[in-house]
């Protein structure tokens, strides 16, 4: 970790966990564009927090992540975390965090391995363990395919409706075709709101059952090198 770089807000959020709700220091970026854990460490001394604090700190930003959200029609489709634990999971880690994400989905899953790899899915939700350098990485991932194809239905239709409305125009029969026009329009713009409406509260409730699990990994100790672990 000692060669990570950790930009204005990622110090921000460091220090006020480390400071444990006390005024933070607001440093600045180093000519490297970032601040290494070190320096962090430096500066926590200057104004009374323990370097300890600080790492800790720094390493439950590191291990949760950011969650990141694929769009469309500037709508949440999908709900993307990966997590990077620098540290190896064991086997009996892997079954655990399995029934952890069992649990924390309300589904069964299957399992598969792929060398290294180990993958946990459930139609298009999905978790991947994959080896880094410095440890497992777990990506967790899934999108809302009904109320996207619900969109993209309703998209489709309003295309057609404007397409019927150039056509009717050109051959001047705009009042012969005006009953198939609006029925268009209106199931397009239908599909388009059934599927909106779903998607808000869908990927909160998503992000917030993956900062779960992440929040779990946060707490475990760390484990062997890869020679004892998967």
């Amino acid at each position: 970790m000692t060669d990570r770089r950790y930009n204005e807000e990622e110090v921000a959020a460091i220090f006020r966990a480390a400071a444990e709700g006390s005024q933070a220091p607001a440093p600045q970026r180093s000519r490297d564009d970032g601040l290494t854990l070190t320096d962090l460490q430096g500066i926590g001394r200057e104004v009374g927090i323990a370097p300890e604090a600080v790492a800790q700190a720094a390493h439950a930003l590191d291990i949760r992540g950011q969650n990141t959200s694929p769009t469309l029609l500037g709508l949440p489709i999908g709900v993307r975390r990966t997590i990077m634990l620098n540290r190896w999971l064991t086997d009996a880690e892997w079954d655990l965090l399995v029934v952890q994400l069992r649990e924390a989905f309300d589904a069964r899953g299957a399992v598969r391995s792929h060398g290294s790899l180990r993958e946990w899915r459930n139609g298009n939700l999905y978790a991947l363990l994959e080896p880094t350098p410095s440890g497992h990485r777990l990506r967790l991932g899934t999108v809302k395919g009904d109320a996207r194809a619900s969109i993209v239905g309703g998209l489709t239709m309003l295309g057609a409706t404007a397409a019927v409305i150039i056509t009717s125009l050109v051959g001047h029969q705009m009042g012969n075709a005006f009953p198939g026009i609006a029925f268009l329009g209106v199931a397009g713009l239908g599909l388009i709101t059934a599927g909106a409406l779903r998607l808000p509260r869908w990927a909160r409730l998503r992000a917030e059952q993956m900062e779960a699990i992440a929040a779990r990994l946060t707490d475990a100790a760390p484990t062997a090198p890869p020679s004892a672990a998967r």
